[in-house]
């Protein structure tokens, strides 16, 4: 009677028990996991400090207090109102700067006479914080809604109109003698090769101008608004509802992310069409 051999056991190494392991460790070691990751541990860390150390609320409340306190203040529809009318503001007055801020830049850039004279009040005007604006354009504005869109207008303007000059400054004259060459126009040439060759260095300008509108606006809301997330903010420090206050603060962080988000996947679709 003959015997079959049997078949050898399954081997089960350390490294065949260790894959699911290191490829739990490889996941969490991905930046855009470990990013989120952080987050979660810091938010943890907090609730658990504040319960350990029992610290009272009205200085700083825990997290799931917060985030309690953002849902019900989004509920009631106040919040909901306060963002709407703090992002019409910062971004009407942003794409106005953009608008006027390019078209200063290029032509600043493409004209000795026009630069020789903007550049001493450029020069003037950038160092100057804007929030020492704000009482004398409440006297010439009063504080409705051109007061805003003005405040907002003047953290971007100047930004945008520096690194459209310097972008522009820096493209290749041998692009532009080239383009002379082939009959191109003032107007084509501006448009084909010098606003391409300078898309990097706006963008640079747009991203410190679109904070720097942030800013104004929230501290202009805080001084004078009714309406608004800085309207909001201070009247919640008013009153000690430090749960509404990190609330709002939450609102402008995510904001800043979401317009940071969005300004890289525009630079990098800027980026494609100035290679073509």
């Amino acid at each position: 009677m003959s015997h079959q051999p049997s078949a050898p056991p399954a081997v089960t190494g350390p490294s065949v028990q260790s894959t699911p392991a290191r490829s739990l460790l490889a996941r969490l070691g991905e930046p855009r996991v470990l990013s989120w990751l952080s987050v979660v541990i810091v938010l943890a860390g907090w609730e658990l400090a504040v319960i350990a150390l029992a610290l009272n609320p009205i200085y700083l409340p825990r997290p799931s207090r917060i985030v309690v306190a953002l849902f019900e203040m989004f509920r009631t529809g106040g919040l909901t109102s306060d963002l709407v009318a703090t992002l019409s503001r910062i971004f009407g007055g942003f794409f106005l700067a953009l608008g006027l801020g390019v078209a200063l830049g290029v032509w600043m850039a493409t004209s000795e006479r026009v630069r020789a004279v903007a550049d001493t009040f450029i020069a003037a005007l950038y160092p100057l914080p804007k929030v020492t604006l704000i009482p004398l354009l409440i006297i010439w504005l009063g504080t409705g809604g051109p007061f805003m869109l003005t405040i907002s207008m003047l953290g971007a303007f100047f930004p945008i109109v520096i690194n459209t000059v310097l972008g522009i400054g820096q493209c290749d004259q041998g692009l532009v003698l080239a383009a002379r060459d082939l009959g191109a126009s003032r107007r084509q040439i501006i448009r084909m090769v010098l606003l391409p060759s300078a898309i990097p260095s706006i963008f640079a300008g747009i991203r410190l101008g679109l904070g720097v509108s942030i800013i104004l606006v929230v501290a202009a809301e805080m001084v004078i608004g009714k309406v608004g997330l800085g309207a909001r903010l201070y009247l919640a420090g008013q009153v000690l509802e430090t749960e509404q206050v990190f609330a709002v603060l939450i609102v402008l962080a995510t904001l800043g992310i979401v317009v940071t988000k969005a300004q890289d996947m525009i630079d990098v679709r800027l980026g494609h069409w100035r290679v073509n």
